[in-house]
């Protein structure tokens, strides 16, 4: 195989809400704290562990107004993407990094009644990309709907 692959796709629950930076020319991006979890039996102690792993997710333009808008601390959430390193200089001037996931695709999947009565949330389970984010129709719904009226066996 000649080609490369740079994919990411993590379920997970936001560890707080999308911090906003605008920029001239109108566009944004958005960050929060993606948490996924995973648990396992020590095999010494016999003893269930759970472990929690944090990623930084990084959306633009109105995918990132989009979330800013529904997403909320601890909702949780489907994202697609891919991974970026970035480098920066310290203080001291020392050579830091921090790797992102630079999101493609996302989908809220904190059922609405759950969510926080504060917050606005769009219908169970709305796809988004940031292609199409104007457009707030949920394609998961949709492909639920088509697959249970197709009920062929092939």
């Amino acid at each position: 195989m000649s080609g490369t692959l740079n994919k990411v796709m993590l379920i997970g629950h936001t560890g707080d809400a999308v911090k906003m930076h605008y920029f001239e020319g109108g566009s944004c991006i958005g960050r929060f704290p993606l948490a996924t979890n995973d648990s396992y039996v020590n095999k010494s102690t016999g003893e269930r562990v759970n472990t929690t792993e944090w990623h930084n997710v990084v959306v633009r333009n109105k995918a990132a107004e989009i979330c800013e808008k529904y997403l909320a601390k601890g909702d949780k959430v489907y994202i697609e993407g891919r991974l970026k390193t970035r480098k920066w200089q310290d203080e001291q001037g020392k050579d830091r990094y921090s790797t992102e996931i630079q999101c493609t695709d996302f989908t809220f999947l904190t059922p609405k009644n759950e969510s926080q009565p504060s917050e606005p949330k769009p219908a169970n389970a709305t796809q988004m990309t940031p292609n199409s984010a104007a457009n707030s129709s949920s394609a998961i719904s949709s492909e639920i709907n088509a697959s249970e009226e197709d009920d062929l066996p092939f």
